[in-house]
């Protein structure tokens, strides 16, 4: 492994953007909270990173008063959170956390939030709500499937709610290590994207993003 650094002035999140497309990077890392009033707080230059980039985006949450065996957890991963909405970026985030899980030999906890907003629609039609569940169902049992073609244990929980508060109660209720997600999803009134954005804002665990 060779570690390389440079030094460059302008827009922090364009110049980021910047080097990753002339350096050819696979994979982002960065921090979702920065120094108060030193130049532009980082959590935004992150969200601006994530919603443009090419590749993969893994985002941590600085916490203060964090144990040196605490941060070394991060480098081991036993239970990988794949969020679903059925969306073709969701599927592509799925493949990104079964490869991490099974270079961990982790178990992939695939979930499927039903979007209780859906709801909040006097005129939506209850054959929509049975529709949501059955597209979840299909989502989860294609994940299950490429787990089972890969080696890798695959859970696949159904929950109701809305979806960043559901996603991060299981991450806390399950000790998930890694959170994978699709950077956009779905167009609906809480759609991935923005589910996306709610959980690496609030998440005390990394968060893979996947375009």
């Amino acid at each position: 492994m060779t570690a390389e650094h440079e030094l460059r002035q302008g827009t922090p999140y364009e110049e980021i953007l910047d080097y990753v497309d002339e350096q050819d990077i696979d994979l982002v890392a960065m921090g979702t909270h920065g120094r108060a009033g030193v130049g532009p707080d980082l959590g935004s230059t992150t969200l601006r990173v994530v919603r443009n980039v090419d590749v993969p985006a893994l985002t941590v949450r600085f916490q203060e008063n964090v144990d040196v065996d605490v941060a070394n957890h991060y480098e081991i991963y036993d239970d990988v959170l794949v969020a679903t909405d059925g969306s073709d970026g969701s599927m592509v985030a799925a493949e990104q956390g079964i490869d991490i899980a099974e270079m961990y030999g982790a178990t992939v906890h695939a979930l499927y939030v039903v979007d209780t907003n859906t709801y909040a629609y006097e005129d939506v039609p209850r054959s929509i709500v049975g529709l949501l569940k059955e597209s979840g169902n299909t989502a989860l049992e294609e994940i299950a499937a490429m787990g089972r073609e890969r080696g890798v244990d695959v859970e696949t929980p159904i929950r109701r709610g809305r979806p960043s508060r559901e996603l991060l109660d299981y991450v806390d209720e399950n000790d998930v290590d890694l959170v994978t997600l699709g950077a956009h999803g779905r167009t609906s009134e809480v759609h991935l994207g923005s589910t996306t954005e709610r959980v690496i804002r609030t998440s005390r665990q990394p968060t893979l993003s996947v375009r």
